[in-house]
């Protein structure tokens, strides 16, 4: 069988971040999910002896890692070379990853993994990097991001050329990550949202930041000729007619998923059988337990 059409020219999402980290990297962003990532793992009350950053633009997750776990070894894994990067350093594809199965006790990824064809392969290549008990926790860009900006843009295409093309990337949603992380083989997984709300004094103020991440349009089945300026301007008006507040400034939403998983190990909590209970949860609870009435079900 045919394996399906990638979704991303990962070729081009490399070259675009590469750029972008050239010319000023837009790091709003990230440096709020680095702090959320601190927090987060500043509820585990237990160390790592290697850790792995996963594709994080530029490094970012790395010197707050090395802050927290500073007697850990330390893993960068980088689609992009960084000179003078260290040599814990591994530049390689997040799809593929060159890690041995069980090296690993706590992988960190952010705001890489929304950019890669096979995020239920990677989630499953990480489970077998990680060691029993290990942790992954990751975020990535949910359904909700930068739906101004696709509602524009459709309506601007469509009123102009008549037809619509793909130009902002489908993110996943919520109940599908928290999904993947089971399939992966995760045990207490978990999935929820950051949802952020960004203003700019116009919809260009978006795109030239969006321009600055790295994030434009890698779609494989994007349009390939080059944006109109009529359809780029009437994009702008729509954006500003339909997403302003009243002082006339837009906004733009970056829906954060966050997601974690631990690989499993008989130290766990695991939920008990059925029928096995020591203790009434009506007790627990100071009321009274009703009985149903003879020849009714409950």
């Amino acid at each position: 069988m045919d394996s399906p059409a990638a979704l991303f020219d990962t070729a081009l999402a490399r070259t675009r971040l590469a750029r972008a980290e050239r010319n000023g990297y837009a790091g709003f962003l990230l440096d709020r999910v680095v702090e959320d990532m601190d927090d987060r793992l500043g509820a585990v009350l237990r160390n790592f002896a290697t850790v792995l950053d996963l594709a994080t633009p530029g490094g970012g997750a790395a010197p707050t890692l090395a802050a927290r776990y500073p007697e850990a070894a330390h893993l960068r894994l980088a689609a992009l070379p960084a000179p003078g990067g260290k040599n814990l350093m591994i530049v390689g594809d997040p799809e593929l990853l060159p890690l041995a199965a069980g090296s690993l006790d706590l992988a960190v990824s952010l705001l890489a993994l929304q950019a890669v064809n096979d995020l239920p392969g990677t989630l499953i290549q990480l489970r077998r990097a990680l060691r029993p008990d290990g942790l992954f926790l990751g975020c990535l860009l949910g359904g909700a991001t930068l739906t101004e900006l696709r509602q524009s843009f459709a309506q601007a295409e469509s009123e102009i050329e008549g037809g619509i093309s793909p130009r902002v990337a489908p993110f996943a949603a919520v109940r599908e990550a928290g999904a993947l992380l089971q399939r992966a083989g995760f045990a207490l997984p978990v999935a929820d949202t950051d949802t952020l709300t960004v203003r700019y004094a116009d919809a260009f103020g978006l795109m030239r930041d969006l321009r600055a991440m790295g994030m434009t349009n890698v779609l494989t089945e994007r349009r390939r000729t080059p944006l109109r300026r009529t359809t780029l301007v009437r994009t702008a008006e729509a954006y500003a007619e339909r997403f302003s507040d009243p002082d006339g400034r837009v906004r733009a939403t970056f829906e954060v998923l966050w997601l974690s998983g631990w690989v499993p190990h008989e130290s766990q909590q695991k939920p008990l059988r059925p029928g096995t209970a020591k203790s009434r949860l009506a007790d627990a609870l100071g009321t009274v337990e009703l009985k149903p009435e003879p020849g009714r079900t409950p």
